[in-house]
């Protein structure tokens, strides 16, 4: 869950609200909201002990068209986004350190649709996709590899953290030499519209919470540690959250904040405040760690997605394959690779990650709903914390959401409901592959 959003997320978040208690708010509100779909999603887990995560949940609830659109939306935007964004945040982080040339300079300014400039920054980009490719190769190797990395990575980022709070936290309040600016806050529906999308980039920060679900199949126990897992990670990175953004903005005015450029990282502009160009240099390398880790975690989960399509029928047959030697969706593994590395060219961090929040809620409503038709059917016993006011609330935001993000970025929120959609007709693909295999058996 802690990778890129702890430490880049302020600046957006500060252009659009320009108001320290409106922007913690907005951590405190997607942390909460986090927290009510750790408790549905809790409560799903224990109708199934299989990998999965939300696919095998809508396939329990709905059946397999709406559980195929998800599972597709993830291979298309949803994981392949958040591994891309994550790749690209982790090499703005190296770039910091040691500038990379940008070999595909004379192409910048090409575009398509007049917002996606595949060519722009290419040595953060193509330095981003060499990152997937060799995580993708470790991963390739087994499981356990992937794991142990990510449980170093995971222990030096919490720390790392932990210590840019306290230097935040000590800061004087002397020190700083400009005033928040206050006139620039938004007010009425204006003030609604700027709150959600700040929310859209809270709400990445804590995207990853679920990612534990995909890999059911794998875990001891996992009626019991899944939902204690899920519960536990976000209630820690909420705290963490919010006290390093508090920080930040104790470090820096809200308006130092919003002017933060697209390629730079907040946390390391607030560490070069304090401790001057060493500062700069530690917090990168912090924040190195941090995306490093959550890219591995990615690249470890979301094929296993597309892996238990495949098994199926729902997906790419050749997805299905598990290597003979290392036991590992491999070819799963390879596809994953490819797309994000193409997602990496397609955008910017921020286009990137809205299209995932934005996409994931689109299925994180239908998810609430499934949970009630679930337990009024009596196929889930065992008691749901916050039941039913809780997904209520879920499916309620997560229709405010997406709307509020359709009216405000029509462009992004058209491009990712037209990569949902693109699933209907491999859905009816993979549906009349699979009859003529029945067919063929019962021959």
């Amino acid at each position: 869950m802690i990778g890129s959003g702890a430490f880049k997320k302020i600046a957006p978040m500060s252009q659009s609200l320009m108001s320290e208690p409106w922007i913690l708010l907005a951590w405190v509100i997607a942390g909460i909201i986090t927290l009510f779909g750790a408790f549905t999603y809790a409560g799903l887990a224990s109708m199934t002990t299989q990998s999965g995560g939300v696919y095998e949940y809508l396939r329990l609830c709905y059946g397999d068209f709406l559980s195929f659109l998800f599972g597709w939306m993830m291979f298309t935007i949803g994981g392949s986004g958040a591994i891309a964004a994550l790749a690209f945040v982790f090499s703005q982080s190296v770039n910091t350190i040691i500038p990379f040339p940008n070999p595909l300079d004379a192409l910048k300014d090409v575009s398509i649709g007049n917002f996606l400039y595949p060519f722009a920054d290419s040595g953060i980009k193509l330095f981003a996709i060499l990152t997937i490719i060799i995580l993708s190769l470790i991963n390739y190797r087994g499981v356990k590899n992937g794991g142990v990395l990510n449980n170093i990575v995971t222990a030096a980022k919490i720390l790392g953290i932990v210590l840019l709070i306290i230097m935040g936290l000590s800061y004087s309040v002397e020190q700083i030499k400009s005033e928040v600016v206050t006139s620039a806050v938004p007010t009425g529906i204006a003030l609604f519209s700027a709150f959600f999308g700040a929310l859209l980039s809270a709400l990445w920060a804590y995207d990853g919470w679920a990612n534990i679900t995909y890999i059911t199949g794998e875990i001891k126990n996992p009626q019991r540690n899944v939902p204690l897992a899920i519960t536990g990670g976000v209630l820690i990175a909420m705290t963490l959250y919010i006290l390093v953004n508090y920080s930040y903005m104790k470090v820096l005015p809200v308006s130092e904040l919003a002017s933060i450029g697209q390629n730079k990282v907040a946390a390391a502009e607030v560490a070069g405040v304090i401790m001057g160009n060493s500062g700069k240099i530690i917090i990168s390398i912090l924040i190195m760690t941090c995306t490093f880790g959550a890219v591995n975690a990615c690249v470890m989960v979301y094929p296993r997605l597309y892996y238990r399509m495949a098994q199926e029928g729902s997906f790419f047959r050749k997805a299905s394959f598990v290597h003979p030697t290392f036991r590992t969706p491999y070819i799963s593994l390879i596809y994953s690779c490819a797309w994000s590395s193409i997602l990496i060219m397609s955008g910017t961090f921020d286009l990137l990650t809205n299209l995932v929040i934005f996409t994931g809620f689109l299925f994180f409503g239908a998810i609430a709903l499934g949970l009630v038709k679930m337990k009024r059917k009596g196929l889930i016993t065992t008691k749901v914390i916050g039941y039913p006011v809780i997904p209520v609330i879920i499916l309620l935001f997560s229709l405010v959401l997406v709307v509020n993000t359709a009216i405000v970025q029509p462009e992004q929120s058209a491009l990712g409901l037209l990569l949902v959609l693109s699933g209907v007709p491999f859905y009816y693909y993979f549906k009349s592959l699979r009859n003529k295999k029945v067919k063929a058996n019962e021959l």
